[in-house]
């Protein structure tokens, strides 16, 4: 039997998923990096595309409207705020970060590595993100080069930055989206993509990393661009649930 493209039901089950997973690395060993989000009407092409080709996510914009442009400045300091704004929400990852800005002047490795721990934590980092930007800031000061690394393909960028202590695929993926635009990237293992995701394909539950993964091969080469519809449905959604309790 034939199935659409964006039907929910093709999500996979624990071993498709490992599957998925491993087809998905392959694929990112490319010669080029995808095309680079810059400007919105960079953005809203990747919605027409996306729209054409996906049922799920032409629903999610009819309620969202094109979502935001969502970029950061690229190299260090970039890195450096989505290391801090890891598991933590906005308004708390943007609070401690306009504190560590404060601290670190100017936002650069050494910068930060003439800094003690104890004055880093006073800006509200916890102990391991600390250790991470450590990390971070060495690896750059001998020689991780973040200007080469923008312009590599995702596969280069993702094994160089999670070569570092404490950086992780989540973090690496977001670097991608934010920093360098990249309009293929995708952080399947984000919480808030795997929560919208399972509310715009009618999923019974929330899919894991690899699921999260095989579903968004539909989305390709747009998949960042699906990431920022998901994320507009999310907030969407989280505004409409206080909007009841406050009613």
């Amino acid at each position: 039997m034939r199935t659409r493209p964006c039907d929910p039901k093709l999500r996979p089950g624990a071993a498709e998923g490992r599957n998925a997973s491993d087809a998905h690395m392959k694929r990112r060993a490319r010669s080029k990096p995808s095309r680079i989000i810059e400007t919105d009407a960079d953005l809203r092409a990747g919605v027409r595309a996306l729209k054409r080709k996906c049922p799920h996510l032409r629903r999610v914009h009819e309620r969202t409207g094109d979502p935001p442009l969502r970029r950061h400045v690229s190299g260090f300091e970039g890195l450096a705020r989505i290391i801090v704004g890891q598991q933590l929400s906005i308004a708390s990852a943007e609070a401690i970060w306009g504190r560590v800005v404060q601290a670190v002047r100017p936002m650069t490795p050494r910068a930060l590595q003439a800094l003690s721990d104890e004055e880093l934590r006073r800006a509200g980092l916890s102990r391991g993100k600390v250790r991470t930007l450590r990390a971070a800031s060495t690896a750059i000061v001998e020689g991780l080069d973040l200007e080469q690394l923008a312009q590599a393909p995702e596969d280069a960028v993702h094994a160089a930055l999670t070569a570092v202590p404490g950086i992780g695929p989540w973090s690496a993926d977001i670097f991608l989206l934010f920093c360098l635009g990249r309009a293929d990237a995708f952080a399947a293992g984000d919480l808030a993509l795997q929560t919208a995701a399972m509310s715009a394909l009618n999923l019974e539950e929330r899919p894991s990393r690899d699921e999260l993964f095989s579903i968004a091969e539909r989305w390709r080469p747009w998949r960042g661009v699906a990431a920022h519809l998901l994320w507009a449905d999310y907030k969407l959604a989280a505004i409409r649930r206080k909007d009841l309790k406050s009613a």
